[in-house]
């Protein structure tokens, strides 16, 4: 994105090294992505914007897509190796050879909407990994959890009354992108939350509003758009979540997932610009999706 961008190149150095000190690097299944088939993007975007991304930019150069979100010569290749990290994971939780997954990925996504690209993002990974698990593994009921400090509007607008599809999510409002008070969709459960809410709100949020929901969909997939930047230590937002809340809504879901879904967790980072509080984060989120069992709140 630029020198100076939010969204940097560190964000992926800071969770490989809190995950190598607290020591869950080695217990890890570490698989380097592939880069995604380019037809399969058709399933959830637009040929004109897939088109406008792969124009060729300059070396050197950077092609602004708005006022915070640019690409240079090696964003193309990384979006697709970024979306091939999902699908690859779902295969792999689909074929049960992994217990769980978590992409390390970047640029994130949960902001692209079908024909757009924007907010740091230029294609969705994790609508395009719900559509794929549907359309190549038969899946009949995947959930899209997303936890973003901002609202996955392009998750909403490409998910919106998609059949056997639920998206629950969580955003601080009256910040960017603006949306999510009024659901596009009568599968989209929006949480709004105030700018200062922390573990309270969280606990009254997954009791009241996401695991209801959640368990009358009786789920057989879960993804992810695991954002950390509701930590009270990110500069973008106002949220006051902590490690420890990150822990808890990744129990829940993996208690979920134990009734429902066992071993098909798909996670995939979207936000996070604090780095030790994503790597801190980010690893408290791992190591709930490595505990044997858990049971919801």
């Amino acid at each position: 994105m630029g020198p100076g961008h939010p969204e940097c190149p560190e964000r992926l150095v800071a969770i490989e090294k809190a995950l190598k000190t607290q020591a869950l690097w080695p217990r890890l299944n570490h698989q380097q992505a592939k880069p995604v088939d380019r037809s399969l993007l058709r399933l959830t975007h637009t040929e004109d914007l897939l088109h406008r991304l792969e124009s060729p930019v300059s070396d050197g150069a950077y092609a602004f897509i708005d006022p915070d979100t640019c690409m240079n010569t090696q964003t193309y290749e990384a979006i697709l190796l970024a979306s091939g990290a999902v699908l690859q994971a779902i295969d792999a939780v689909m074929a049960g050879d992994s217990r769980h997954a978590f992409c390390a990925v970047r640029p994130p996504g949960h902001h692209a909407e079908r024909e757009s690209a924007m907010g740091f993002c230029f294609v969705n990974h994790i609508a395009l990994g719900a559509l794929y698990a549907r359309q190549k593994h038969g899946v009949e009921r995947v959930a899209v959890i997303d936890f973003d400090v901002h609202h996955g509007n392009g998750t909403e607008d490409i998910l919106a009354n998609e059949k056997g599809v639920l998206m629950v999510s969580s955003f601080q409002q009256g910040i960017y992108p603006g949306s999510g008070t009024r659901p596009k969709g009568q599968n989209m459960v929006n949480v709004p939350l105030q700018a200062g809410a922390g573990s309270q709100a969280i606990r009254l949020m997954l009791e009241n509003d996401w695991l209801p929901a959640l368990q009358e969909f009786q789920p057989q997939l879960l993804l992810i758009s695991a954002g950390f930047d509701a930590h009270r230590e990110d500069p973008l937002a106002g949220l006051a979540w902590t490690d420890d809340d990150y822990a808890l809504i990744t129990d829940a879901l993996v208690g979920l997932a134990d009734t429902f879904c066992p071993n098909r967790i798909v996670s995939s980072l979207e936000g996070g610009y604090c780095l030790d509080a994503l790597g801190r984060s980010v690893t408290v989120h791992i190591a709930s999706l490595l505990a044997p069992s858990h049971k919801a709140v």
